[in-house]
């Protein structure tokens, strides 16, 4: 299951939009309870103005308090914009003069006289602004003097009101600015991003073998130890590589060698020594000594033509029925050894593009595979055809064949078909067949013979008439 990654536009934007959000919330509480202070003054002068204009209409006469409401201070407490108002004259002894009489005083009850006083309480479970006036009343006539409070207070909701706009259109505003800046912070990433693309670009079009280093001219300063970084790494891939290399070519000589040598004392030792009970076991180590030079051979073709073994394969222009043709006159007399009927058909002049050598070893690892499998006596026709703008190679052989269900695990390595488990071989042959393929960029089928056998199909892309 993949992981699909976020890039790095999206985790810079995700980056930045926490924090963008974190500090638009945090800005409109400040916007909100600046924009509540603003509405508190806009909205106290009008409860100030109503203390002074009930303040007018306050007496004092024959000991007792009168008061006069002005017409426009009953029109203030009427009206208020959707609000509540609530009004308390009162004595400074506690006794209600008019108004709501369970309306709470100030804390500080020895305030300074006719100084206006705003303070927030609670009042019938809701909340409330209030201003408050300490109020000396004189009698000149009978030279008294009285000390009453008048209050009046409103609900907030005007208030409240007021500051949601303000903090509306505050949002509005900066949400905009945070838009903007992701949008900014986005085109300038990609931007930035563009050395990055080129140098992606430049490393995806590289060629497997290609040992040059990577320019770094151009790149950002924060990029180029990555690129230093990648130039080593291609260096000591280059440096294993050539050692690997090495390595194959010395094996190759160093136990070929050998083994051909043992191969044929083991053949002169045979002419010598025919038809005594030596022999036997001279055949045997001659078996034996061919099996395990086979092997090596088979080895050291896999590891040369392995994806991360570093082999350089050269393309050119290859005329596969003459590669056939001549791979299936080697193979003749091995055939003729065993009875086998082995034949080849060219429906085409074919020409691909490929190396020859290797299609070579891939056409006689299908007929040492048929050879093997089929059995003597049997039929092997080797055929090369033009076919809807590809080549097509085929080894036919009327064998026992392989199950269907077993065709897959053939092409692995040391496999040895279920029908045919008697038969020497090192279960490398269709292995090395498969990989040969995959470097021409061709495809193998297998499929069942007409009247029993198998078929083995390799087709080869854009190939053209010779």
């Amino acid at each position: 299951m993949s992981v699909k990654r976020l890039n790095l536009r999206m985790q810079l934007a995700l980056w930045l939009l926490l924090p963008f959000l974190a500090l638009l919330a945090f800005d409109s509480w400040l916007t909100y309870q600046r924009a509540m202070s603003a509405a508190h003054v806009a909205f106290d002068r009008t409860l100030e103005f109503s203390l002074k204009s009930i303040r007018e209409g306050i007496r004092l006469h024959d000991g007792e308090i009168e008061v006069d409401l002005p017409y426009l201070a009953l029109e203030m407490l009427e009206s208020n914009d959707g609000g509540k108002i609530y009004y308390l004259i009162r004595e400074e002894n506690g006794h209600p003069v008019t108004g709501y009489a369970d309306l709470l005083l100030p804390l500080n009850k020895t305030a300074e006289p006719y100084a206006t006083h705003f303070y927030d309480t609670t009042f019938r479970d809701q909340p409330l602004r209030v201003a408050a006036l300490r109020l000396p009343v004189h009698d000149v006539p009978s030279a008294q003097t009285r000390v009453v409070w008048v209050m009046v207070g409103e609900t907030i909701e005007a208030r409240q009101a007021l500051a949601r706009q303000i903090l509306t259109g505050s949002v509005q505003q900066e949400g905009l600015l945070v838009v903007l800046a992701l949008g900014i912070v986005w085109l300038g990433v990609g931007r930035g991003l563009r050395p990055l693309n080129r140098l992606s670009a430049r490393v995806a079009a590289r060629a497997d073998d290609d040992p040059t280093s990577l320019d770094a001219v151009g790149l950002p300063s924060e990029v180029v130890p990555l690129v230093d970084s990648i130039n080593q790494y291609i260096g000591r891939t280059q440096r294993m590589q050539l050692s690997r290399r090495r390595f194959f070519a010395d094996a190759a000589h160093q136990l070929k060698t050998p083994l051909a040598v043992i191969q044929a004392e083991s053949e002169l030792a045979l002419r010598d020594g025919e038809g005594g009970r030596e022999g036997v076991h001279l055949r045997r180590l001659n078996r034996a000594v061919r099996q395990a030079a086979q092997i090596v051979q088979q080895l050291l073709s896999l590891s040369r033509l392995d994806a991360d073994s570093g082999y350089t394969f050269v393309r050119g222009a290859v005329q596969l029925h003459k590669v056939a043709r001549s791979v299936t006159l080697d193979w003749s007399p091995v055939a003729r050894s065993r009875g086998i009927d082995l034949g080849f058909e060219q429906d085409a002049r074919v020409e691909v593009s490929g190396q020859a050598e290797l299609l070579a070893e891939l056409t006689g690892n299908l007929i040492d595979n048929a050879i093997r499998h089929a059995g003597d006596e049997a039929v092997i026709t080797v055929r090369v055809a033009y076919v809807a703008g590809g080549a097509l190679l085929q080894v036919t052989d009327n064998g026992p064949g392989i199950a269907a269900e077993e065709r897959d695990a053939v092409f692995e390595r040391f496999h040895r078909g279920a029908a045919t488990p008697a038969v020497e071989g090192s279960g490398l042959g269709l292995s090395i067949v498969r990989e040969i393929a995959r470097v021409h960029d061709a495809r193998i089928t297998l499929d069942d013979a007409v009247g029993g056998g198998l078929v083995v199909s390799v087709h080869f892309p854009a190939a053209r008439i010779a």
